[in-house]
C-alpha cells in the first residue's frame, strides 16, 4: 500500500512536526512493515525553479514545432532555453531544473546546444517531474502564484512524503489511507475523522434492473447511474498526482474515481459503459465452461466457484477481479452506471489464484473490505464526477443488502492479563478496543464492519497487546539450569582468538573440505602422514571430498580471495579441527538399532574415527606496519609467524621460560626460513615463510608467512604464584656477541639466561648485524641484559660477574665472543 503523508493528514491530526523516522517507528508498532519512507523532494536533484518566461522564437525548418525561450529564473542574467511545447506565453509563470539537476528515473540536466541553439536547463511538465501522466505540455503556474527564482517544489506539491507499506494478510483494513489513518490516530491520541460519512439510503426503485442470485459469494451490491458526462473530461491533477504516488497509472476520470476511491475507502468499485449493456445484469456462479474475455485481452473459461456479473449476452465482468471488454468504459462513455458490491473473501482469493489475476481489488477483496462502505464510497465518486464531467445523477440508489452484521465475541476478563503476560484492568481492555471501533458491553465485545478478522477472543487478545504497546511486553527468559561455565579448553581457544585480533589479526571461518591435489600444492613428501586424508562418501562437493589434515590449505584460499579483491595487507587466523586418520584395516564392526553396541563393540568403531585435534593457523602477506609520512613500511617476514605463535602460547597460558623457538625444516615451510615450536621440549607446531613451490601454486606475494599450532598439545596451566615484584633499581648491560651465523638467536638467549643466573630478569635482542669485517659466516647479536636483586641494590661487581658468566657459557657452548674484545 503506497499512500503520502498529506493525505493521511486529511483525515487524521498527526504531529505538525512528524518525522519520518518516527512515521517509520509509528507504523512499525502498529504491525506494517515499512518498504519504505521516501521525501518527494530528493527525488528531483539540483535547482527546480519557478521562471517567468520572457522572450519565444519560434525555430523553423525541423520536423517539429520548436521554441527557443529566454526565461528569468531569478539570477543574474536570463536563461536561455530551447523547449518543444506550445501551451505557454511570453510573461507565464513556468517550472524550471537548471543545468546540474538530475529529474526521477536518474535523467541528467545539462547545459548543450541543440536545434542550432544553446540550451540551458529544460521547462518542465507534470510527467517529467513525475506528478502525472500529463506529457501534453508543460507546467503553467497561475499569475502571481509565486516569486521568481524560488523553489518551485512546494509550488508544484513536491514537498510531500511517500509512504509505503506492506499489509499483513489479516489486515486488509489496512490497505486504504482510511485504514492507516484511523491506525495512527489510535497511536498518537489524535483525531480521526472517517470519511466514510452518512449516504443516501437504497431506494425502492432501482436505478438499473438487477437479481443477485447468490447472496453468499455477493451479500450486497450496490450502483448508481449518471448520465450526460463529458467524455473528455481530464482527471484533476491532484487526483493524479496521488493515483501516481501510490503506483497506478491515471486512465480517465471514471476509471480514475474507482482507483482513486479504493486507495482512499478500501472500496474496490468498477465502472459500466451503460449504453454496452444489454438487459438487466444478473449476478450468480459462472457455469462451467462459460468463457470471458477481460479487460487484458484474455479470454478466460470459468469455473463454477467464480463470480460473474451477467446481462442478456452473457458474463461481462469476472467479479471482484476484473471487468470484461464488451462493457468496459469507453473514450466516448456519456452514460455510465458505478457499481460498489461486497464479494466473498474466500471465492475472491480462489478465482484470482485459479486465473492468476491479481488485481489491486482482489488483493482488497481477499483480506476483507469493509461491507458499509459501498453506498459512502458510491455517494464519493457521483459528487468527485459530477464536480468535474458535469452529468445528471440519478436519484435512485440500488442497494441490494444482505451483510449478517459481525458475531458478539466473549472475552473473559482476565484474559488478556493471562495470555499477554501484564495486568490489563477491565477498564483499559475497554479502552483499547473501543479505540479500533469495538463495541464493548462488559465481557461483549461486537467488532466493527471494517474489522472481518476479528473473530475469537484470541484475536481481541492481540489486538489489546498490540495497541498497549509491544514494547511494554516484558521479554522474559525460561529459567536456565545450572551450569560449570566454560571448560578449560574453551576458554584457551576464546583467550588465543582474542589476543591475535587485538595484534591485527582477522579471523576467518573455512569449510573443512579440500581437493585431492592439496598435498601437492603443500608439497608434502610422500612419506608425510598427513596426505591421508578421509574421505567423504557424500561431499557436498565433488571437487572436494577429502578432510582437511592441515589448516593451512583453505586458509592459504581465503588468503588468495582477499588478495584478489585487492587487499594488498593481510593477516588472517584461524582455530578448527583438522582430520588425522589412523592408518588401519580393520573393519568397523556392524552395529544394529536393536540394542545398544557393547563397550567392545563401540571400541572397535571408535578405532577408524580419525584423531580431531583442535589446531590454530596463520598467514600474513603484505605489510604488517604501513607505510606513510612517518616512514617506510615494514613488509611481513618469518619472524612475524613466530611472534605469531609466540602470542598464541603467551594467551594460552604458557610461559615463555618453557617456550623454545628452533630451526628445523618441514614442508610447507622454506627450507632454512622455518622454525619449530616447542612447549617443555615437545614439538607444538611450526612457523616461518612458506616454500617458493607453495607460493607459486597458490599464486601468493612472495615471502607469505604462516605458522600453525596443536592446541590440544598444548599442556595444561598450572596454578602459578605472583611474581613477586622488586623495588630496587634495576641494572642494565648490554652485550655483542659475535659467533656462527647459523646459530639460532634463541638458543644464544638460553644460553645467556642460564649462565647469568637468577640475578637476571630479562634479556631480549635488540640488534642483528652482519658485515664481511666479522668474517664469513659470523653475525653479531646484540642483547639487552637486565639485572635486579629481590632484597638489595646490585653492586657494579655482582652485575659484571653476572654478565661475565652469561657471556662464558655462551662462549663455551656456541663459540661466542664479544664484540669489540
Amino acid at each position: 500500500m503506497k499512500t503520502s503523508l498529506s493525505w493521511l493528514r486529511e483525515y487524521v491530526e498527526l504531529p505538525a512536526g512528524i518525522t519520518a523516522s518516527e512515521l517509520d517507528t509509528a507504523l512499525t508498532n502498529l504491525g506494517m512493515e515499512v518498504e519504505g519512507i521516501v521525501d518527494q523532494a530528493g527525488t528531483i536533484l539540483g535547482d527546480l525553479v519557478v521562471g517567468r518566461v520572457l522572450t519565444i522564437e519560434e525555430l523553423t525548418g525541423f520536423k517539429k514545432p520548436i521554441r527557443f525561450c529566454t526565461v528569468d529564473v531569478g539570477r543574474s542574467a536570463p536563461q536561455e532555453i530551447v523547449c518543444g511545447a506550445r501551451n505557454f506565453a511570453e510573461g507565464d509563470l513556468v517550472v524550471v531544473i537548471l543545468p546540474g539537476g538530475e529529474l526521477p528515473g536518474g535523467f541528467k540536466i545539462g547545459a548543450r546546444k541543440t536545434y542550432g541553439r544553446n540550451s540551458n536547463g529544460m521547462i518542465c511538465s507534470a510527467a517529467e517531474l513525475g506528478l502525472s501522466g500529463d506529457h501534453s505540455g508543460i507546467i503553467v503556474l497561475p499569475a502571481g502564484s509565486a516569486e521568481v527564482g524560488v523553489d518551485a517544489r512546494p509550488v508544484v506539491g513536491l514537498d510531500d512524503v511517500l509512504v509505503e507499506v506492506e499489509i499483513t494478510p489479516d489486515r486488509g483494513y489496512e490497505m486504504s489511507v482510511r485504514g492507516i489513518a484511523r491506525e495512527l490516530a489510535t497511536y498518537y491520541s489524535v483525531a480521526f475523522t472517517d470519511p466514510v460519512g452518512a449516504s443516501p439510503a437504497g431506494t425502492a426503485e432501482k436505478p438499473y434492473p438487477l437479481v443477485v442470485e447468490d447472496t453468499v459469494g455477493c451479500d450486497r451490491f450496490a450502483a448508481r447511474v449518471v448520465r450526460g458526462i463529458d467524455p473528455a473530461a481530464q482527471s484533476p491533477e491532484w487526483m493524479q498526482r496521488r493515483l501516481i504516488q501510490a503506483g497506478i497509472r491515471a486512465i480517465s476520470l471514471p476509471v480514475d474515481i474507482t482507483n482513486y476511491l479504493m486507495l482512499e475507502y478500501g472500496q474496490p468499485m468498477h465502472v459500466f459503459d451503460l449504453d454496452l449493456l444489454r438487459g438487466a445484469l444478473l449476478v450468480r456462479r459462472a457455469r462451467p465452461g462459460e468463457k470471458l474475455t477481460t479487460l487484458d485481452g484474455v479470454v478466460r473459461v470459468l469455473d463454477a466457484e467464480d463470480m460473474v456479473i451477467c446481462d442478456e449476452t452473457g458474463p461481462i465482468s469476472l467479479a471482484a477481479v476484473m471487468g470484461g471488454e464488451t462493457s468496459e468504459w469507453q473514450p466516448g462513455t456519456v452514460n455510465v452506471l458505478l457499481e460498489a458490491a461486497h464479494w466473498d473473501p474466500i471465492m475472491v482469493g480462489r478465482t484470482a489464484r485459479r486465473h492468476k489475476l491479481f488485481s489491486e481489488a482482489a488483493k482488497r477483496w481477499e483480506r476483507g473490505v469493509d461491507p458499509q462502505a459501498a453506498l459512502p464510497a458510491l455517494r464519493r465518486a457521483v459528487e468527485i464526477l459530477t464536480s468535474h464531467a458535469g452529468g445528471t445523477v440519478d436519484e435512485r440508489v440500488l442497494d441490494i443488502d444482505h451483510i449478517v452484521a459481525p458475531a458478539p465475541i466473549t472475552l473473559p476478563a482476565e484474559l488478556p492479563s493471562r495470555i499477554i503476560g501484564l495486568p490489563y484492568s477491565a477498564s483499559r481492555v475497554a479502552e483499547l478496543l473501543t479505540t479500533i471501533g469495538c463495541e464493548v458491553n462488559g465481557d461483549t465485545v461486537v467488532p466493527p464492519s471494517w474489522r472481518p478478522d476479528l473473530l475469537a477472543p484470541i484475536d481481541l487478545v492481540e489486538e489489546v497487546a498490540r495497541l498497549g504497546g509491544y514494547n511494554d511486553i516484558p521479554s522474559v527468559l525460561p529459567p536456565a539450569g545450572s551450569s560449570n561455565g566454560l571448560t578449560t579448553a574453551q576458554k584457551r581457544r576464546r583467550s588465543v582468538g582474542r589476543a591475535l585480533a587485538e595484534n591485527g589479526y582477522v579471523e576467518v571461518l573455512s569449510y573443512p573440505f579440500v581437493a585431492p591435489g592439496t598435498a601437492d600444492a603443500l608439497g608434502l613428501p610422500p612419506s608425510d602422514p598427513r596426505r591421508s586424508a578421509v574421505r567423504l562418501t557424500n561431499p557436498l562437493s565433488e571437487e572436494e571430498p577429502l578432510l582437511r589434515t592441515s589448516l593451512l590449505a583453505p586458509l592459504l584460499g581465503t588468503l588468495k580471495r582477499n588478495l584478489g579483491r585487492g587487499r594488498r595487507d593481510v593477516a588472517l587466523f584461524e582455530t578448527g579441527t583438522v582430520f588425522l586418520p589412523h592408518l588401519t584395516e580393520t573393519a568397523p564392526p556392524s552395529l544394529g538399532v536393536d540394542r545398544r553396541p557393547t563397550d567392545e563393540e563401540w571400541a572397535a568403531a571408535n578405532t577408524i574415527v580419525p584423531s580431531q585435534p583442535w589446531h590454530l593457523a596463520v598467514v600474513l602477506a603484505g605489510d604488517v606496519e604501513p607505510a606513510g609520512w612517518w616512514g617506510p613500511g615494514r613488509a611481513a617476514t618469518w619472524a612475524d609467524a613466530i611472534e605469531a605463535a609466540r602470542v598464541t602460547l603467551s594467551a594460552a597460558g604458557i610461559a615463555e621460560n618453557r617456550v623454545t623457538v628452533r630451526s628445523t625444516e618441514r614442508a610447507p615451510w622454506h627450507p632454512g626460513r622455518c622454525a619449530e615450536i616447542l612447549v617443555d621440549d615437545q614439538v607444538t607446531g611450526h612457523a616461518g615463510e612458506l616454500h617458493p613451490a607453495v607460493i607459486a601454486a597458490f599464486d601468493l606475494p612472495k615471502r607469505t608467512a604462516a605458522a600453525e599450532l596443536n592446541l590440544d598439545a598444548l599442556p595444561d596451566v598450572p596454578v602459578v604464584d605472583a611474581p613477586r615484584i622488586s623495588t630496587f633499581p634495576p641494572a642494565l648491560i648490554d652485550v655483542a656477541l659475535v659467533l656462527d651465523a647459523a646459530v639460532p638467536a634463541a638458543e644464544v638467549q638460553a644460553a645467556l639466561t642460564e649462565g647469568a643466573g637468577s640475578l637476571l630478569e630479562s634479556v631480549s635482542l635488540f640488534d642483528v648485524y652482519e658485515s664481511p669485517q666479522l668474517g664469513e659466516g659470523k653475525r653479531s647479536l646484540a642483547y639487552k641484559l637486565t639485572f635486579r636483586a629481590p632484597d638489595r641494590t646490585l653492586t657494579s661487581e655482582e652485575t659484571i660477574a653476572a654478565r661475565d658468566a652469561a657471556v662464558a657459557l655462551t662462549a663455551s657452548r656456541h663459540n661466542a665472543t664479544l664484540r669489540g674484545a
